[in-house]
């Protein structure tokens, strides 16, 4: 947001948490697997991701990351890809016209296409939520997924509205679900606030990897201590 780093509870009451070069090289030093960029007023603001910092952030780490945010063609990928970003994340497009994911997959391969999906319930049912958790779409979470792994997503990013920022622990049931369903990688998002929901997050659901903000940009958990505890437990990390 305005070139920083931000983070909200459940996607408002936005926080600085400091400049994205700067985090990037601090996350890369402490061990991070990959770091994922989401411009998050892009889409309202019908502008494409900001370029620069992406360029700067590859030139200034050594492990993969995403960027989305106002990722809505083929072009956009090409522009962040060839700025150095490994993958895209697309979101609202995608719901918008679903063959944007084919396209970008045909073009970069599967493995430089993160569908995006933030869910949250509504009357017992995951909706597709859009435009940064601002618009209700029709898309139930689940099918939406399902379509969208045919299509070509290469990883699911899933983000539960419901648990964004609250650290009450990761929504372990959705995620363990959409894990089920599809043969790609699922992400989850929203949620963490301690080690011990990470360690519930691997042992108890088939997600590939856990995402976290809030906890890691305000120095709450260190990420080594994080792998330390993990590896103590017997979960294979990298």
């Amino acid at each position: 947001l305005n070139g920083r780093t931000v983070k909200g509870v459940n996607f408002v009451n936005i926080r600085d948490a400091g400049d994205p070069v700067e985090l990037a090289i601090q996350y890369d030093n402490e061990g991070a697997d990959e770091l994922v960029f989401l411009d998050i007023t892009a889409t309202v603001e019908k502008r494409s991701t900001m370029i620069p910092w992406v360029q700067k952030v590859a030139q200034s780490i050594r492990i993969p990351f995403t960027v989305g945010g106002g990722v809505s063609s083929l072009e956009d990928a090409k522009v962040i890809i060839t700025a150095g970003a490994d993958k895209v994340a697309i979101n609202s497009a995608a719901i918008k016209r679903p063959r944007l994911i084919k396209e970008i997959a045909d073009y970069f391969g599967q493995q430089c296409v993160v569908l995006a999906v933030d869910t949250k319930k509504v009357e017992g049912k995951n909706r597709v939520f859009t435009h940064g958790g601002r618009e209700a779409t029709s898309f139930e979470t689940e099918e939406w997924i399902a379509e969208a792994e045919k299509l070509g997503a290469g990883e699911i990013l899933l983000t539960s509205m419901d648990h964004d920022g609250t650290k009450n622990g990761f929504a372990y049931e959705i995620t363990d679900k959409i894990a089920q369903l599809v043969n790609i990688p699922v992400i989850a998002s929203g949620g963490a606030g301690s080690k011990k929901h990470f360690k519930t997050l691997f042992k108890d659901t088939k997600a590939s990897a856990g995402l976290a903000a809030s906890i890691f940009h305000f120095g709450e958990i260190p990420i080594p201590e994080l792998k330390k505890e993990l590896q103590n437990q017997n979960i294979p990390i990298r």
